[in-house]
């Protein structure tokens, strides 16, 4: 796999010949709708197949392999017959191995929302270790709105992936609700109600577990909810149900603030059997612009957390969206959600070009509208994903998390399947 990033002046077809491989591979891995309108720093994943390099004078095995950024000894074992690698002769054709990086087995999450569009779901679907469908709105007396959920646990199971249920303290009027969760954490018995409700619907619609997103929990409950996690352990873990837990991204143990404190890391780490760290919105609907989730700011979180939770249970949550503010940035003004794909067209559409920070690695431009006001975007492009995707290798994380899957990112699948085996574990 190569991440090529579009110069000014080239086209599918140049960067084609670059690399030695036919045009429409690019266009169809890369699902490019409009081949012909690339946009200056746009990223391309090229996944190069096998190449070949005919032996020109005084070139040596160190010089090929120089020229193509792959190591000698790749080079070796994918010519079984160079005899002599020393010498070469001049025409000799030499297979050029692909220069991918592999990191390994890993989990994969997706948050998915019961309106998704299934042919999405289906393309995605392969890519995914569990489907955490969003998601089950708890009620004060324990019971629990429903969803459209059964066509979405049907296909996930026919793609061996792992359906998770997903319970959240969203109220009434569309946010989470610090109320809500104190009533519930409060009772023993609204709690033995909403188990009792949970259990059920996991048995009758074939969940393979629960996953529990509870935010913006008072600080006062903290050690409530903790006993929520260890009642709701000691009554799904004996039916063979695993147990997942989401918590904000805290960079230690004493973070203050509403959305944190009630977040024990630890207990969750002992409890759970992953733990969803929702490392984003950092740059968010109205903030100022930033980036969704700037490396550096993860990477905080990350440092935290593997001194709290183990490793392989933490799940590192990455972002499949972007906002458009609008400049000047006003506190209160609401900056529009954007696709990753959907950056890139508008970026053609205003004729900007894309440009990368490589502090919080990620891609960003800015444009002005019709009206004359300027906007700035950040969304996530291939080079940003693998940035991620390199930091939960490095921590050696169990796992990884997408919010959410509804919209397809056709270069984050092919950048995530050329550096981690996605494990299937139904």
């Amino acid at each position: 796999m190569e991440i090529h990033v579009v110069k000014p002046g080239e086209s599918v077809y140049s960067i084609a010949n670059l690399y030695g491989v036919p045009w429409q591979n690019i266009v169809s891995d890369n699902e490019l709708e409009n081949p012909d309108q690339l946009v200056v720093g746009q990223t391309l994943v090229i996944l190069q197949g096998n190449r070949q390099h005919v032996v020109r004078r005084g070139e040596s095995l160190y010089l090929i392999a120089m020229q193509y950024q792959v190591r000698i000894n790749d080079i070796i074992d994918a010519n079984p017959q160079i005899t002599n690698p020393a010498v070469l002769q001049i025409g000799q054709v030499i297979n050029i191995p692909s220069r991918n990086i592999r990191f390994g087995p890993i989990q994969v999450n997706g948050y998915a929302f019961p309106d998704i569009n299934m042919e999405v779901l289906r393309k995605t679907l392969p890519n995914l270790t569990y489907l955490s469908i969003f998601s089950y709105q708890v009620n004060a007396d324990g019971s629990l709105d429903t969803i459209n959920d059964l066509p979405l646990i049907q296909v996930a199971r026919s793609f061996r992936v792992a359906p998770l249920m997903v319970i959240t303290n969203i109220g009434e009027n569309g946010g989470f609700d610090s109320d809500l969760a104190s009533t519930i954490l409060g009772s023993t018995s609204i709690q033995d109600t909403l188990l009792d409700n949970i259990v059920q619907i996991m048995e009758e619609k074939n969940y393979s577990g629960l996953d529990i997103d509870f935010e913006y929990i008072y600080p006062s409950d903290r050690e409530n909810y903790n006993n929520f996690l260890r009642r709701a352990a000691a009554r799904l873990r004996p039916l063979g149900y695993s147990i997942t837990t989401a918590l904000a991204p805290k960079i230690s143990a004493d973070q203050e603030g509403v959305l944190y404190e009630a977040h024990d890391y630890p207990v969750h780490g002992a409890l759970a059997d992953h733990v969803i760290l929702m490392t984003y919105e950092w740059g968010y609907t109205y903030s100022p612009p930033r980036a969704v989730a700037p490396i550096n700011e993860v990477r905080r979180v990350l440092n935290y957390a593997v001194t709290a939770i183990p490793r392989e249970k933490i799940f590192m949550g990455i972002p499949n969206y972007g906002y458009n503010w609008t400049l000047p940035y006003e506190e209160g003004s609401a900056a529009q959600t954007i696709s990753n794909t959907g950056a890139v067209d508008l970026a053609y559409e205003v004729g900007s070009w894309i440009s990368y920070d490589p502090i919080s690695q990620a891609p960003f431009f800015k444009y002005y509208d019709s009206s004359g006001k300027q906007h700035e975007v950040w969304f996530e492009d291939a080079r940003s994903i693998l940035a991620k995707l390199t930091l939960a290798n490095e921590f050696r994380l169990g796992g990884i998390s997408y919010w959410t899957i509804n919209r397809y990112f056709p270069q984050n699948w092919l950048v995530l399947n050329s550096v981690y085996d996605v494990v299937k574990v139904l």
